[in-house]
């Protein structure tokens, strides 16, 4: 089912919650099954910490937040669903990745469109919509 959604969405939000190390650590899984069912090397998404809020019961620092994110070459965020922090913001920075991939597609010579080699590749399906995966 999960890959049903990978498979149509345009975008992806990776949440983790910033008080548990586990959801952290599966950021990585999550990212390559993206790319590997898009059969791409790079698709449009962007890294949350969520529950900011409880910075008392942190587990994951910030900085950690930031490197994965640019590991990955994408946006990173701290949100709080609780507070509304950066939520709006998180969905509004994946429409703007989802826009610079498209431009940057429909910018290439037909003779570079392929597979999973370039960095940017024609999405799978262009029904609109976003997806999240939430751990």
């Amino acid at each position: 089912m999960r890959e049903q959604y990978m498979r149509t969405g345009e975008g992806f939000l990776l949440v983790y919650s910033i008080t548990s190390r586990n959801s952290f650590e599966e950021m990585p899984t999550f990212q390559q099954q993206i790319l590997r069912v898009k059969d791409r090397d790079y698709f449009p998404m962007i890294v949350c910490g969520n529950k900011a809020d409880l910075v008392q019961e942190r587990d994951v620092d910030t900085e950690e937040g930031e490197e994965i994110a640019r590991a990955f070459g994408c946006p990173f965020l701290e949100t709080s669903a609780k507070t509304k922090t950066n939520v709006e913001e998180a969905f509004y920075t994946l429409v703007r990745e989802i826009r610079r991939y498209n431009k940057e597609f429909s910018s290439m010579p037909a003779s570079k469109i392929g597979g999973p080699a370039n960095a940017f590749g024609a999405p799978e399906d262009s029904t609109g919509g976003c997806s999240c995966v939430i751990l």
